[in-house]
């Protein structure tokens, strides 16, 4: 069945009141939208932050009257807020992202494909992985800088700790490629599901072990991989250098390019840092331990 969506634009200090004024008109979903496409990337501890002017979008039936919704959300607001009501059509959303999601391949031999199609390279290193409800299927050029690193590492007999390891897809694919064993942390239990849930389609479940950050074993590891955002590796640097092993390798992302003094300046005390790697607007951080 077809939707309806009310599409308003606010400014921040408007935007409690037009969310309830959605909800009270009978909007199943309200959904907020930066006006001016600025990211909120890391907000600080207990913050919750938003944009000086936003979009929110409610979601209705499709059988509601747009004519006295449209009358009901300017009584309660005042007209001088932009507002527009269209049509949404039903459609599974996330049939229709995975048609989009193709084999990606990363450096020579790693390929992360959906499941749904057959490898381009049946001879390749072929990580199956279809997009569920945790981060993580390669798309991103955080998770493409570390695909890339592991392609081309030496990971035969190695340990490897994934710290935030979303779809458990760096852990999947070091193990593909030669990893002796993973263990994999998320705060998200989602991630841990879908980590286990890849492992499993992908044939590695026996060399992965999944647990929240509190039951990490108390070990040194080959490596250190995480892939999360700028503050907490920050925050985790003495934790993750911990974990590593002398001479061990650390690899960092989910980093902006504009915050890469930051991290070299925490993680430099334990670590001999190589040069950032760039993509996009994101950047690699990789070393060795001293």
């Amino acid at each position: 069945m077809p939707w309806i969506q009310l599409i308003l634009e606010v400014e921040q200090s408007s935007n409690d009141k037009a969310e309830q004024a959605l909800l009270d008109a009978g909007a199943l979903s309200v959904t907020l939208k930066d006006a001016e496409d600025n990211p909120v990337l890391e907000p600080a501890p207990g913050e919750t932050p938003l944009w000086n002017k936003l979009i929110l979008t409610g979601l209705f039936d499709a059988d509601i009257n747009t004519i006295e919704l449209k009358q009901n959300i300017q009584r309660q607001l005042g007209k001088q807020f932009p507002l527009r009501i269209e049509q949404l059509e039903d459609k599974d959303w996330v049939r229709a992202w995975m048609d989009d999601y193709r084999p990606m391949q990363f450096g020579k031999k790693l390929w992360v494909c959906p499941r749904h199609l057959p490898p381009p390279d049946p001879d390749a290193v072929n990580l199956m992985l279809d997009p569920g409800l945790a981060f993580g299927t390669g798309t991103h050029p955080t998770t493409s800088l570390c695909l890339q690193w592991l392609d081309q590492a030496d990971l035969k007999n190695k340990t490897l700790l994934d710290f935030g390891c979303g779809s458990g897809v760096l852990a999947i694919a070091a193990l593909m490629l030669g990893a002796e064993h993973c263990d994999a942390t998320d705060i998200d239990p989602q991630a841990l599901q879908a980590s286990a849930d890849n492992a499993r389609e992908n044939s590695v479940a026996e060399k992965l072990n999944v647990m929240p950050p509190e039951n990490i074993p108390e070990q040194k590891y080959d490596m250190v991989v995480a892939n999360i955002l700028a503050g907490p590796l920050v925050e985790l640097a003495t934790r993750l250098a911990h974990y590593c092993k002398p001479n061990g390798d650390i690899v960092l992302s989910g980093i902006l390019e504009n915050q890469a003094q930051t991290i070299i300046e925490a993680y430099q005390p334990w670590f001999n840092l190589d040069a950032p790697a760039l993509q996009e607007e994101w950047i690699r951080i990789t070393g060795k331990k001293k």
